[in-house]
């Protein structure tokens, strides 16, 4: 039997239960891999019940979740009763998501399962509940860092089959991107992604293209200093690393179709730099990939939508991408196999 993979519940309250229910059900039409949720079974079945989805929930252990995955949903069970309604987290909410990672990263490092697939959560619900981390991905670094005695520095990236962005500064407010960007970081977040995607993605010499943080790439100084005083030196440091970086590159000419095809992977200065166009391209199936992490771990590239939880209208096209890619890259298959990139 193949080693199933790991999927929490995520916010409770959000689409993460309802895409992963619909993917399940299409499992034969999206050639889906084995895989198990770790959330509370009986809540499971109100949420298929809630979209008419006629879903055999198992409880079973992860050993026992590849053997019954063609006819059923295999639920590990956390433990915990969950009561939140859609749309509506409630006290139940932050425990059973904090539970699900602990316990769905745990079974991973411990070879239960071959890979860690994740739902959104809602950040705000997770504080009140005490979770010790800024975010999901600096949890997962917290957990496996206890796990192997070594800190693992960890990067988002974004992959679609269209295009694969990493963004240098993530949840900042624009005004101060100029002052956290630096060289060293430019240079760190570089190297993480080039070492992925050779050891995950089987690309053998990454191309990396630099994006410049201002328009026109600063124009020699003329609209900016950072990319000649920060942008620039970093692609330096990294061309004397061997490693295969260009840059620094005007954005507004950087993600057409032409311009893609000549890079494996855009380092960009900023949140929206790196994700508008991707969500441009593959709003629906663009897949958030942790790297750095001695695990394998994607998740679908959006967030809660609690306006439309329990109405059955959420898309599971980024979940299906999610556990499809997961499974790839556990695997050690290029992750575009069966794709056209």
């Amino acid at each position: 039997m193949p080693v199933p993979l790991a999927l929490t519940i995520g916010e409770p309250a959000g689409i993460g239960p309802d895409i992963t229910l619909a993917a399940w059900h299409r499992r034969s039409e999206f050639r889906l891999p084995p895989f198990y949720v770790v959330g509370d079974p009986e809540f499971l079945e109100r949420v298929a019940h809630r979209l008419q989805l006629r879903i055999d929930i198992r409880t079973v252990d992860p050993e026992g979740a590849a053997a019954v995955f063609d006819r059923a949903l295999p639920v590990v069970p956390l433990g915990i009763e969950v009561t939140a309604p859609p749309g509506r987290p409630d006290d139940s909410s932050g425990p059973a998501a904090i539970a699900s990672i602990r316990r769905a990263a745990t079974d991973v490092m411990e070879g239960r399962a071959a890979a860690l697939v994740t739902n959104p959560v809602a950040k705000n619900v997770l504080y009140r509940a005490g979770f010790p981390a800024p975010g999901h991905t600096e949890y997962l670094a917290q957990l496996a860092q206890q796990a192997n005695g070594k800190p693992f520095p960890t990067i988002m990236m974004l992959w679609s089959p269209e295009l694969a962005v990493v963004p240098v500064t993530i949840h900042v407010p624009l005004r101060e991107v100029p002052t956290r960007l630096s060289t060293e970081l430019i240079v760190d977040t570089a190297r993480i992604a080039a070492r992925a995607l050779a050891a995950r993605f089987g690309i053998a010499r990454p191309r990396l293209a630099i994006a410049a943080l201002n328009p026109h790439a600063g124009e020699e100084g003329a609209l900016g200093e950072e990319d000649r005083n920060l942008v620039a030196p970093a692609v330096e440091r990294l061309r004397a690393e061997a490693i295969d970086a260009r840059g620094p590159l005007a954005a507004d000419v950087l993600f057409h179709q032409a311009a893609r095809a000549t890079y494996d992977v855009a380092i960009c200065m900023y949140h929206d730099q790196a994700l508008i166009p991707i969500k441009t391209l593959a709003f629906a199936e663009a897949v958030n990939v942790t790297l750095g992490l001695p695990f394998v771990r994607t998740s679908p590239d959006h967030g809660t939508a609690f306006d439309i939880a329990g109405t059955g209208r959420a898309d599971p096209s980024s979940r299906v991408a999610a556990l499809r890619l997961a499974a790839r890259l556990a695997a050690g298959t290029p992750a575009g196999a069966d794709a056209d990139r």
